[in-house]
């Protein structure tokens, strides 16, 4: 109602009456440089001012009125109540009065001293406006982002911006004004704030454009997200939340099936729906529509969604797999759902042309896709483990099942990380990423390859930059309800385990922060053998990172790989290992989720040994137990250690015991149940054991289920 009287107000004001001369709606734009429009070579023409007066036309009179290094708190070094542009401002008496300050109130000399000050003067300002002109409009600003380039960003820049942003929603619900954003749009692209506080004038139109559509209401039309499109499948058992935006006032109405919502947007253009949860279903009807446009989406199924995402080995094609065109062919079900991305750049070894650079450079990097129903045509294109995943699931659960994929090769760790939680967790591997050690060398070189045209620019982007992927290819997506998230990725951070270790539990508070759900499953898979020396180190990282948070779950492929191609073609068993973990955990399957996974290694003495006739691995019995034998073995053991046994051959191969000295001899094992007794003629006392600790390994322990162990290092008790 509000944003109609508004309207109203506006057209009165427009519009002659009885010959009366017409009046223009004058909007004040009232702030620091920012508003100024400094650091652009034609700010008469390109301040966000300017600009807001193109879009706004003859019938709105813009005055700019930002003043260089001003700040909002009184007491600070320039405050704005002190300059001629304040005075000129209250003179010329806006009808609309749009107020952006406070960012340079996070220099040391201001905030640290006086930031009891800032909401009281900043409500002091909004009453000097509505002195000037009592029917003011007033809209108030969160402030536009500073980089991370900016040079007191980690000395208290970045905390004290937050805190203002925080301090500016509290003036805008204690004065009841309208309250913009300055900074989400921006946000994602720091290469428009090229000196890391002013943006260019790409960037001064994303805030005219901001305004704009705050003061007309006009948003665009209705949209929604780009995972609507018929055969679309939505999660069941969940409150169905369905949200986009419009036009500020619209009526949007949602029908699902035979329920009805309706909604009006506010004067942000943002509207939102929730259903209840329901039960899994199909061949739904699913129609949005305001009074001007009607979307209309068939098909529409209820059930189980799931994220496929990470690098190569998870976008990997079912028709490259072993078995895949086989499976593809016979994949016929329209119940299996695929959401298929893929990238309109591939970065192979080759010189992008300039049409890539600037596409990616400008977040546009996945091509838009739709919902397909499983045939053998999308089916061999899609994820073959996220397609061996949802059929297994589809078998079990007998329920519709949608996998969305958006992995893309040669992807990093980061570049999946929101850029406020590297902000703040990780900034340092923000900094010049092209040159950072942080970043394997590999993806840096291949990086500076696809965008060696566009060298000479230092904001040139690329999909294995830090926060890129998340922005181009996470954000776009909204926050839709999803059972969980598949996760493949990891070759292209082996070089350094210890910054994944701090890396993968940021993705995973990333991602359960963006999708809402703090306990949301993170299935990931334990990297293959290959022939890299890093890779036993990172394989056993990858293990001990199941206790780094809650509802994790890994599935070892070591026993799968190649050793010379990272991309081994043995992709169903991972996807049904993946099934199993989900199944268990997540769907109550009494079946075994994991292979064996290390527990604990202590010395062996009579009275840690079975009672039971000990049998070793190849059948036969073993010989009675003597005092110095005993005094060189350790005991190890697992959890789903249940029924230990070689995958094939006679014995299980594959353990190696140390002393203090750390030098590794090959373990003779046997097997006494779920426990594995080792000992090794080399070692006299042993200190050290691991598993599988070559690149490519042929280690060969698994459970009653058949599923492998993982590698590991440890400690003797």
């Amino acid at each position: 109602m509000r944003r109609f009287l508004l309207a109203v107000v506006a057209c009165a004001l427009v519009l002659p009456s009885l010959g009366a001369p017409v009046r223009k709606i004058k909007v004040a734009c009232i702030g620091d440089s920012i508003t100024y429009g400094a650091a652009i070579e034609d700010r008469v023409n390109y301040s966000y001012p300017s600009q807001l007066q193109v879009l706004l036309g003859e019938n709105y009179e813009v005055g700019n009125f930002g003043k260089n290094g001003a700040t909002l708190i009184k007491r600070s070094f320039r405050p704005y109540f002190d300059q001629e542009e304040y005075r000129k401002a209250m003179d010329f008496a806006g009808d609309i009065c749009v107020i952006h300050l406070g960012v340079n109130d996070t220099d040391p000399r201001s905030w640290p001293n006086y930031r009891d000050d800032f909401v009281g003067d900043y409500l002091a300002l909004i009453d000097s406006c509505k002195q000037a002109n009592p029917d003011a409009r007033i809209i108030i600003a969160l402030l536009s982002p500073l980089a991370d380039r900016h040079h007191r960003f980690m000395s208290g820049t970045k905390q004290w911006h937050e805190d203002i942003q925080e301090a500016i929603k509290v003036v805008a619900e204690t004065a009841g004004c309208e309250l913009i954003d300055f900074h989400t749009p921006l946000y994602p692209f720091p290469w428009h704030i090229p000196d890391a506080i002013h943006p260019d004038e790409v960037g001064y139109g994303m805030l005219a454009k901001t305004v704009y559509s705050q003061i007309t209401g006009d948003y665009g039309g209705l949209t929604v997200s780009p995972l609507f499109s018929d055969n679309m499948i939505l999660q069941r058992r969940r409150p169905i939340v369905i949200e986009g935006m419009a036009n500020a006032g619209d009526k949007v109405t949602v029908k699902l099936g035979r329920k009805t919502l309706k909604t009006v947007t506010g004067l942000d253009g943002k509207w939102s729906v929730e259903f209840p949860s329901m039960e899994a279903a199909t061949g739904l009807g699913l129609t949005i529509s305001t009074k001007d446009q009607s979307f209309e989406y068939s098909n529409v199924a209820i059930g189980e969604v799931w994220l496929c995402s990470g690098q190569s080995n998870m976008r990997y094609a079912l028709g490259s797999a072993t078995g895949g065109k086989e499976a593809a062919a016979a994949s016929t079900d329209p119940d299996l759902r695929l959401y298929d991305q893929w990238p309109y750049w591939e970065t192979y070894d080759v010189e992008w042309p300039q049409s890539a650079i600037d596409s990616v450079k400008n977040l546009i990097y996945l091509r838009p896709t739709s919902w397909k129903t499983a045939s053998p045509d999308p089916s061999s294109g899609m994820s073959a483990i996220g397609y061996w995943f949802a059929k297994q699931l589809r078998d079990s659960l007998k329920v519709p099942v949608g996998i969305i994929c958006n992995a893309v090769g040669g992807a990093t760790a980061e570049s999946w990380i929101d850029r406020n939680t590297l902000e703040w967790k990780f900034p340092v591997i923000l900094r010049d990423w092209i040159n950072n050690d942080f970043i394997q060398g590999w993806a840096r070189e291949r990086a500076a390859k696809n965008i060696a045209y566009k060298q000479g620019d230092k904001f040139a982007r690329h999909p294995y930059e830090p926060c890129y992927l998340f922005e181009s290819a996470i954000l776009p997506l909204g926050h839709p309800a999803i059972a969980g998230v598949l996760w493949y990725q990891g070759e292209s951070n082996a070089h350094n385990f210890e910054a994944h270790e701090y890396l993968f539990p940021l993705l995973v508070d990333s991602w359960r922060e963006w999708f809402g759900d703090s306990d949301m499953p993170f299935y990931y898979v334990q990297l293959s053998s290959l022939n890299r020396p890093s890779w036993p180190w990172f394989r056993d990282s990858q293990r001990r990172l199941l206790e780094s948070r809650p509802h994790l779950g890994m599935a070892v492929s070591s026993d799968l790989g190649d050793p010379t191609d990272v991309h081994y073609k043995e992709k169903k068993p991972v996807g049904e290992r993946l099934a199993r973990l989900a199944l268990h955990n997540d769907y109550g399957f009494n079946i075994e989720p994991s292979g064996p996974l290390f527990k604990a290694v202590t010395k062996a003495s009579a009275a840690t040994l079975s009672l039971r006739d000990p049998i070793r691995a190849n059948g036969r019995r073993s010989e009675p137990l003597s005092s110095p034998s005993v005094a060189q073995e350790v005991v190890v053991t697992f959890e789903y250690g249940d029924g230990l046994r070689p995958s094939e051959g006679p014995e299980v191969v594959g353990f190696e015991l140390a002393g203090k000295d750390m030098l590794y001899h090959k373990a003779t094992c046997r097997l006494e149940g779920d426990r594995v007794v080792l000992s090794a003629p080399e070692v006299k006392n042993p200190v050290y054991v691991r598993y599988a600790w070559e690149p490519y390994t042929r280690a060969n322990l698994v459970n009653s289920a058949g599923l492998p162990a993982s590698t590991f290092l440890a400690s003797v008790k």
